[in-house]
């Protein structure tokens, strides 16, 4: 093996091994339930049922016309 490889060999285990020391990462999940002093969110009441739109049955429309609304060339004149 040849002085280059070596280098290149050594220099890739110390970056590998310093990835694994780097700083701890900051908590990311909500603090624990269990801790009396952790802060509370306040929330509202939303009933599940708010914002949605009622639907109600409506008559056919003519089977012809819609389909040639989505047809290939819609809106061209024959």
């Amino acid at each position: 093996m040849s002085f280059r490889r070596v280098i290149v060999a050594v220099a890739a285990l110390a970056s590998t091994v310093a990835g694994c020391n780097s700083a701890p990462l900051p908590q990311a999940t909500s603090p624990d339930p269990a801790d009396p002093q952790a802060p509370v969110t306040v929330t509202t009441y939303k009933p599940v049922l708010a914002g949605t739109a009622a639907y109600v049955p409506v008559g056919l429309k003519p089977w012809r016309e819609l389909n040639d609304s989505v047809a290939p060339g819609a809106g061209r004149s024959p």
